[in-house]
């Protein structure tokens, strides 16, 4: 799409997707860029379809004149089978997450690694990458760890309570990445495995609103550690915080938020979003969704 775009039409389609800030992120940097864009949240639960309903959806959006739409759970590898082009790292990731309308095709891109290593080379600049653990090797897990093998990791412990899942991960990285050392590790070997470590990434539900608390014993955190979260809602998780405090570089997971949508943007509009100000337009949102959490507890 030109720079030339009168408007422009994009969607969000996955489960639970409504209180998604990808819709005001796009929406407010059209703005301030001069252009008309309207991204609207498709919701699964809320029309009552199934996953596998996205096809469909492609088709419908198509004909109704969307520019591209944003895929995520539970939708990233079901889209795969209705596109006509995929890029190399969405292939290879085997998941994508972004879908540009054009010419009548479907092309899948994945914005999810690229967004956190924007994230990770803008937020944490020095972070040394010889040795890198991973918490949680689930679906966002493997955008990051194909994100930071990509960025230069040499070794990647991978980190989770599901062994099969994270040797399962280990294997396919391990296959695309063949001169870096990918290991499956359970948590019973953290202790031992910080102690070599340069930093850690973490990719699991803890922290978030609903599953409060430290993905890990923080005593294992040393100041030379470089930390980075993916969980955002809070944006200051415990374990960001306390990194911080034990005086650890830090990523907060706003970051690949904004990395994955600034990507998305580029690829929707043919237009560079501004990633510092569509940061600040997300810290806003957050804060008024967190003023907005406690005045309801009041």
């Amino acid at each position: 799409m030109s720079n030339r775009a009168e408007s422009v039409l994009v969607g969000l389609i996955g489960e639970g997707v409504m209180p998604s800030l990808t819709p005001p992120m796009h929406e407010r940097e059209a703005d301030v860029q001069g252009l008309r864009l309207l991204y609207r949240p498709i919701d699964l639960l809320e029309l009552a379809l199934p996953a596998t309903a996205v096809g469909d959806l492609l088709t419908a959006a198509q004909r109704m004149g969307f520019n591209g739409l944003n895929i995520t759970h539970p939708c990233k590898q079901l889209v795969l089978g209705h596109l006509d082009e995929i890029s190399d790292d969405a292939a290879r990731l085997g998941a994508v997450n972004t879908v540009l309308i054009q010419d009548g095709r479907f092309v899948g891109h994945n914005t999810d690694f690229s967004g956190f290593g924007a994230a990770l080379s803008n937020g944490l600049p020095k972070a040394k990458l010889d040795h890198v653990i991973q918490l949680g090797a689930g679906g966002a897990g493997s955008a990051v760890a194909y994100a930071l093998l990509k960025a230069g990791a040499k070794h990647l412990d991978l980190v989770d309570m599901d062994a099969s899942r994270a040797a399962e991960r280990a294997a396919e990285l391990g296959e695309l990445f063949p001169a870096a050392s990918i290991t499956p590790r359970s948590t019973s070997e953290l202790s031992q495995i910080m102690a070599l470590a340069d930093g850690l990434v973490h990719c699991t539900p803890v922290g978030m609103a609903a599953h409060p608390g430290l993905p890990l014993d923080i005593d294992l955190l040393e100041p030379r550690h470089w930390v980075a979260d993916i969980v955002y809602r809070p944006i200051e998780t415990q374990l960001v915080r306390e990194a911080r405090a034990k005086g650890c570089d830090v990523l907060d997971g706003g970051r690949m938020a904004v990395g994955q949508a600034a990507d998305a943007f580029k690829i929707f509009t043919g237009r560079d979003a501004d990633r510092d100000r569509m940061r600040e337009h997300f810290l806003d949102l957050i804060a008024a969704e967190e003023s907005a959490l406690v005045k309801a507890a009041h």
